[in-house]
């Protein structure tokens, strides 16, 4: 019997937490991502909350939930070691490559996966893809840069569209790039971050995951990108 989207996220959730429990221990931090995949991780992470002191959280909506399950949530600048980050993605290709940011906090995400000893990422094998780019590429901005950065970035390939009303964590705007087939994610990750205002976009090709976990009706497979250790 086929399972739902929901039910896979939760399978792979809870995965991901029998791959973080050898990390943790006392004076141990978690980092956590956002999003759906990633809210039942933490859903399964506060039946394990005695095993670890804190978390860091990459979102203030992740933050919260943190809080509610009584797992006390430190800024990143008091921490001295992330011990593993664990989130999701809205497309993983086979090497590893992702692109995040649905929910527009990937520039909190990739400094908090490049802050971590191990990145794992969950998500249900909907987000396999065999090349990136059907998903939108989220590039936060600073306001003032709004305009400019976009018409840089359509300069660059694809449409442009920013993403209306919405304002992420760090008080900057969104701009999603849509129509784009990414074979050199490397590359188109540099480029973007290259224009000026930007502040991070969604491709995380350099801080790629140290492991996958794909949640499947026959069950939770695992690769490790090809592309070598991240930096």
């Amino acid at each position: 019997m086929a399972m739902t989207q929901d039910e896979l996220k939760r399978r792979v959730a809870q995965a991901a937490l029998a791959h973080v429990l050898p990390s943790l221990g006392a004076g141990r931090i978690v980092g956590v991502g956002t999003g759906s995949t990633t809210n039942y991780f933490i859903d399964a992470l506060a039946s394990v909350k005695e095993r670890f002191d804190a978390a860091v959280s990459s979102s203030d909506a992740s933050a919260e939930r943190l809080a509610a399950h009584g797992i006390e949530v430190l800024d990143l600048n008091d921490v001295d070691a992330v011990a593993v980050y664990v989130d999701g993605a809205d497309e993983v290709e086979p090497g590893g490559a992702l692109i995040k940011g649905g929910g527009g906090a990937h520039t909190r995400e990739k400094i908090v996966a490049a802050a971590s000893e191990v990145f794992v990422c969950i998500v249900d094998d909907s987000k396999m893809v065999n090349t990136l780019g059907a998903f939108g590429v989220p590039v936060e901005v600073v306001p003032m840069a709004r305009r400019s950065a976009a018409r840089r970035l359509q300069s660059l390939g694809g449409d442009v569209r920013e993403r209306g009303g919405f304002v992420t964590d760090n008080g900057n705007a969104v701009l999603d790039v849509h129509g784009l087939s990414i074979a050199e994610p490397h590359a188109i990750e540099a480029r973007f971050n290259n224009v000026a205002g930007v502040v991070e976009n969604g491709i995380f090709a350099v801080n790629r995951p140290d492991l996958v976990l794909v949640g499947t009706s026959d069950g939770v497979r695992e690769f490790t990108p090809s592309d070598g250790p991240r930096p």
